[in-house]
């Protein structure tokens, strides 16, 4: 069982073997929720974005779509350069990086105040997407080291904390706006979160699992480390890589199109009742949207490490595609486009939790970070493919959206479970005999 934890490290930094041995293995648990501080305080840059478009279109007379490019760019840096985060974590520990993210995050948003023409607009989005790939790597890679045990549940509530932040803070962040401006909130927010993750990150330490933990029995891992490059060489890593491509694309072609699909169903602003709210349905199916994919992280997690990975996949994948269906057959109905659309957030926010999970379990620890980094890359590329979305949807047929979102995430639960289990096993077994990559 772990034990209470005492008190934080010396701000000097103990090492994590020294916190380790001080605090016993209930000082897992305190790293844990300083990483999901963390993450709830970079959520803000991705999901209250959306807030600041309009007070600043209409203030600085730039065209909506100029602002959105800012956007991209931050969603890109972010993604793309996780890798790098993540390898200098595994190199040098989560305090420098995650301090450094702090930084870049904070000074973003300050900056952003500030920023009198597009162009800045899209070099303070370079900066925040530094910052918040410098966090989100660090915390979702020590997760991944300090759980051996609970790799899938310590990393889905890593993730979930990504959406927290926002939904925590969305309320005041649009008060401010509406009474003080958008630059004051960007201001504030920024100093604020930044000196938030700046002190966490005083706390980090460099993750030692405690010993005696070991991985659940039905989950198979490798004894032997791979990096990054070492692990790209490998069909296992490119296989995975386009199951998670595969499910974020078909997630995200659904997920980000369902206020138009709202819209053209003609129902975006039917009155909905629930615990006593009345809200317009598109504003009520958002708020429980985000509830669940946030809540399905950190179950799935605990689930697929109960089950396994790919049993898990198998199970969440076909679900997501089934959802899917569900809302194009019935989703003129206002109750089960809500409960549909639910249901496809249920099953497609996990990715965020099982795929770091199944990387640490076939690639090691070592160099979780890194890896796991990599393979978050998979969430930038899917995005290139949502635009398609646009292309089948022409003359508002969302069906074939539907379809063929449905069809890759049925697929991919299919692949998961028939072929990527048998392939990942197989190259554990033979890198665990060697006592090297097999790669």
């Amino acid at each position: 069982m772990d034990k209470t934890v005492g008190a934080m490290p010396p701000l000097g930094g103990a090492t994590g073997a020294e916190a380790h041995s001080a605090h016993g293995t209930g000082y897992r648990w305190a790293q844990l929720v300083l990483g999901i501080i963390c993450m709830a305080m970079i959520a803000n840059l991705q999901y209250g974005w959306t807030l600041f478009v309009s007070p600043m279109v209409q203030q600085n007379n730039w065209s909506r779509a100029g602002v959105q490019v800012a956007f991209s760019i931050f969603v890109l840096v972010e993604t793309w350069l996780v890798p790098v985060e993540g390898w200098l974590v595994d190199r040098f520990g989560p305090r420098p990086v995650v301090a450094g993210g702090a930084i870049l995050a904070g000074l973003a948003w300050v900056m952003n105040s500030y920023a009198t023409s597009l162009g800045e607009l899209y070099t303070y989005a370079v900066i925040a997407g530094l910052g918040a790939g410098a966090v989100y790597g660090t915390c979702v890679g020590n997760a991944l080291k300090w759980f051996p045990d609970k790799r899938g549940l310590a990393a889905g509530f890593t993730a979930a904390g990504f959406g927290a932040g926002a939904a925590l803070t969305v309320i005041p962040i649009a008060n401010m706006i509406q009474s003080s401006g958008y630059q004051h909130t960007f201001l504030f927010f920024g100093i604020a979160q930044g000196v938030v993750i700046f002190v966490c990150a005083l706390f980090l330490t460099k993750p030692v699992p405690p010993q005696g933990v070991v991985a659940q029995p039905r989950i198979v891992t490798t004894k032997v480390d791979y990096a990054g490059n070492q692990m790209v060489r490998t069909p296992t890593f490119w296989l995975t890589y386009l199951l998670f491509v595969m499910v974020a694309a078909g997630g995200l072609m659904a997920t980000a199109q369902i206020g138009p699909i709202a819209k053209d169903y003609g129902i975006a602003k039917n009155p909905m009742s629930l615990f006593g709210w009345t809200l317009p349905l598109l504003t009520m199916t958002l708020a429980i949207d985000n509830l669940a994919n946030g809540f399905t992280r950190p179950l799935c997690g605990f689930i697929s490490d109960r089950i396994g990975r790919e049993n898990t996949m198998l199970l969440v994948f076909c679900g997501e595609g089934l959802a899917m269906l569900g809302l194009m057959q019935f989703g003129h109905d206002p109750v089960l486009f809500m409960t549909f659309a639910a249901l496809t957030f249920l099953f497609w926010g996990e990715i965020f939790s099982i795929f770091p999970a199944l990387v640490a379990d076939t690639f090691g620890v070592k160099n979780a970070a890194g890896n796991a980094g990599m393979m978050y890359t998979a969430k930038g590329t899917a995005s290139l493919i949502v635009p398609l979305s646009a292309v089948l949807s022409r003359g508002g047929n969302w069906n074939r959206v539907f379809m063929f979102a449905a069809a890759i995430s049925i697929i991919a639960g299919l692949l998961a479970k028939f072929v990527l289990q048998p392939m990942r096993h197989k190259l554990i077994e033979r890198s665990n005999s060697a006592g090297r990559p097999n790669a």
